[in-house]
């Protein structure tokens, strides 16, 4: 059996401090999963449970440059902890979640804002928003055997020197392992997942020429342009 074109390669993101990379299978995103967030786009953190929409894997990118994208006017950085599985199951349980964890990086879930408040109010899918090329920039993965699972720590994000997002990673509604174990009931996840876990607030736009800075503690930077 052959293929009637040769296949994509498969994307996948460098480990720190080793020739090895990540293959990556799927990207899942966690909405609105911190409260000042929810807050600021209009809703209530008390009142939902977690939500889930997917990136595609090959707009992770890892060459510092974000393209502007076209048919979008307005175009928003939000920094994230981002989760790579190494063990995949379904029904997991919280307990056991964090076992599944390969490792941490440091993410960027660029939005096309005006669009996905259009899809937004017309009741459609976020994709057209959300999972656009190189939409999500992302540093080296740092295994968990060398860090463990961060569950506190400074997560902030600067736009041409100025802060911008400064927030922490214990005010995750969701916290990873919970996160984990709650999309596990939906979909059966595999290694090569990622999951990208929401943003604190500060969310705003870009213009071709910024330099974003992004940080999570224990786990490193992350520095995008925007071309």
């Amino acid at each position: 059996m052959s293929h009637v074109f040769t296949p994509a390669p498969v994307p996948a993101i460098k480990v720190r401090g080793t020739s090895d990379t990540f293959p990556v299978r799927r990207v899942y995103c966690v909405g609105r999963n911190y409260a000042d967030h929810a807050i600021e786009m209009g809703h209530d953190p008390d009142k939902e449970p977690p939500f889930f929409f997917q990136k595609n894997p090959d707009n992770l990118t890892t060459d510092g440059v974000f393209p502007y994208p076209t048919q979008s006017s307005d175009v928003h950085f939000e920094i994230e902890l981002v989760v790579c599985l190494g063990k995949g199951g379904a029904d997991i349980s919280t307990e056991d979640a964090l076992d599944h964890v390969y490792g941490y990086a440091v993410g960027l879930d660029m939005t096309r804002r005006d669009l996905q408040g259009v899809a937004k109010k017309m009741g459609r899918p976020w994709e057209i928003g959300k999972a656009f090329e190189k939409s999500a920039p992302i540093s080296e993965i740092v295994p968990a055997s060398e860090i463990g699972h961060p569950d506190a720590g400074a997560i902030w994000l600067k736009v041409n020197g100025e802060t911008r997002q400064d927030g922490d990673l214990n005010q995750m509604i969701w916290k990873t392992a919970e996160a984990i174990s709650y999309l596990s009931t939906l979909f059966t996840l595999a290694p090569g997942d990622v999951i990208m876990t929401g943003t604190p607030a500060g969310v705003g736009a870009v213009t071709r020429g910024d330099k974003l800075e992004g940080h999570v503690d224990g786990i490193g930077d992350l520095s995008v342009t925007v071309a």
